[in-house]
């Protein structure tokens, strides 16, 4: 490896933040926003599954352009970095739109969430498919390139280990309301809660810090329709009105172990803060980073060969289809975590745990991608992470809500594995780049890193749509108890065994991969021998 591939440890760090700011939007979105649009802004879940899929419709051309318009920015700052200068801001305003809910009407609501999150997937594909390019023009050594992928990955980790572990926690501190609370004991385990609140809140939830105890209404607030004993309940507040409930099922109850919470406020705010830190992240990046692999001096500009050589680059294409079906695995078990544990296990709070013991574990996966890969070679790594994760994952079918440690104990070591995933994916596309130059001896890094946002996003969208439409088959309604309960089976079916099948056809696909580490090793050392000549030719 020659001195020009060897990569700094603050640039890796650098770099690495990126994706730490990228996944502060994409997993926020992928974890929170199907949550937030049935729960909070009052989406029907197959509504939203529809939205999530239709908007990736445009997504595998607007990702080829973005390609297409990298490979031919030119500017002092290269062809990739200036991209992630100047979309920091626009994507960290659009993250914000996004869980922002303005008062319309149903029709209102929907076109906003369309507009807005349409908006999000194209700010995203300008701002992640040269993020993803510059990783393969930073080093031309595959060697060090899947080191920059661990970096990269660990930096994503931790951005989906800050919004997954934080912002629930987020959520109920701006969403006080400063409530009135008063408890009065009917039984050993049984209360009268009495709330009310200074101000109109839209859309308030109510429930014991641990989740344990049960709300029904009151008999003296004339309920209409079913009051069956739910761990919460969610309601309107009108300024100065009392609310009471009759809570039971835990005992010495006291106002300071109840919660309620301003979910609309709290989840605006907490994304707003949220959005601040992905901007410093994009600038760091921006600033810490440094483009170094040119296409050949020789090759034209034509966007013919291009797609050409896009269409017949074996390695490419296989990776195209497994980044779709992982990013399919990996978005169904992230979309379905908060409604599984709000609805399953009836505590929200722990699954802000649980998605940041995966994030932890997370971390370990990437950094232990590298070492493995080595020894094993890139595809053969990729299979067994593949069918190990989604195995292991499958088991939560068979565990019940009072099953906290093994539902922890799974998910983690399920995690493990599929971290290995994204962390190989991006450092192989860069392989896939040095084998069009190889073969074709032209280059066109953005275009093919195109695949990576492409794969995420539309993976996203089938994820989306797939959550959507078992919970619709199930009668699924965030805002109705009844509707909640009879979802169940589906919930769990989400959680396990539904993204496992996924993974299995994915280690099909991935038995096709034709770039062994033999074949690696070989094409990065005549790459070299051919960059090295043309520099000597220049001088």
């Amino acid at each position: 490896m020659s001195t020009s591939d060897k990569l700094s440890i603050k640039e890796k760090i650098g770099y690495a933040l990126g994706d730490g700011a990228a996944n502060i939007a994409w997993r926020g979105v992928a974890t929170f926003l199907f949550i937030f649009y049935t729960d909070v802004f009052g989406l029907s879940p197959v509504t939203v599954g529809v939205l999530m899929l239709v908007a990736r419709f445009s997504d595998g051309i607007s990702d080829v352009l973005m390609g297409i318009i990298g490979d031919r920015t030119t500017s002092k700052y290269g062809k990739f970095r200036p991209w992630i200068l100047w979309t920091a801001i626009p994507l960290a305003v659009i993250l914000s739109l996004l869980f922002t809910s303005p008062d319309l009407g149903e029709t209102g609501k929907i076109v906003y969430a369309y507009v807005t999150y349409i908006f999000f997937t194209l700010i995203y594909t300008a701002n992640n498919v040269p993020y993803g390019a510059l990783m393969a023009v930073m080093t031309g050594d595959d060697k060090e390139r899947t080191s920059l992928g661990s970096y990269r990955m660990v930096g994503a980790f931790g951005g989906g280990m800050l919004v997954q572990g934080a912002l629930l926690f987020l959520v109920a501190y701006y969403g006080n309301v400063d409530p009135t609370i008063a408890v009065a004991p009917l039984d050993d385990d049984k209360f009268k809660v009495v709330v009310s609140a200074p101000s109109d809140v839209e859309n308030v939830n109510i429930k014991t810090d641990d989740g344990i105890a049960n709300f029904t209404w009151d008999d003296t607030q004339n309920v209409i329709g079913d009051n069956t004993p739910t761990p919460g309940k969610s309601f309107s507040m009108q300024a100065n009105q009392e609310y009471a409930f009759i809570v039971e099922g835990e005992q010495n109850l006291t106002a300071d172990k109840l919660t309620i919470i301003d979910q609309k406020k709290g989840y605006g705010r907490a994304m707003y803060l949220m959005s601040v830190f992905l901007a410093l992240f994009m600038f760091l990046t921006f600033y810490t980073t440094k483009e170094r692999i040119q296409p050949p001096k020789a090759q034209e500009n034509n966007l013919k060969k291009d797609f050409k050589d896009l269409v017949t680059n074996k390695p490419w294409l296989v990776l195209l289809a497994i980044g779709l079906l992982f990013n399919v695995y990996n978005s169904i078990k992230q979309g379905i975590v908060i409604i599984y544990f709000t609805h399953y296990l009836n505590d929200q709070l722990l699954g802000a745990s649980f998605l940041i013991g995966l994030m932890i574990v997370s971390v370990l996966g990437a950094m232990a991608t590298a070492p493995l890969g080595k020894k094993f070679g890139k595809r053969n790594l990729f299979i067994a992470a593949l069918l190990f994760s989604g195995g292991v994952n499958a088991l939560l079918f068979f565990c019940g809500p009072e099953d906290i440690t093994a539902i922890f104990t799974i998910g983690i070591l399920s995690e493990f594995a599929a971290a290995i995933l994204p962390t190989l994916f991006f450092a192989m596309l860069g392989d896939a780049a040095d084998y069009s130059e190889f073969k074709n001896g032209r280059r066109a890094t953005g275009l093919i890193y195109s695949a990576g946002s492409f794969a995420t996003k539309f993976g996203g969208g089938i994820a989306g749509a797939i959550i959507g439409m078992v919970l619709g088959a199930f009668q699924y309604n965030g805002q109705d108890v009844d509707a909640i309960q009879g979802a169940i089976p589906g919930i769990k079916m989400l959680m396990s065994w539904v993204p496992t099948v996924i993974t299995v056809i994915a280690a099909g696909f991935m038995f096709l991969y034709p770039l062994t580490q033999k074949k690696l090793d070989a094409i990065t050392l005549e790459l070299q021998k051919r960059r090295l000549q043309e520099r000597t030719h220049k001088q």
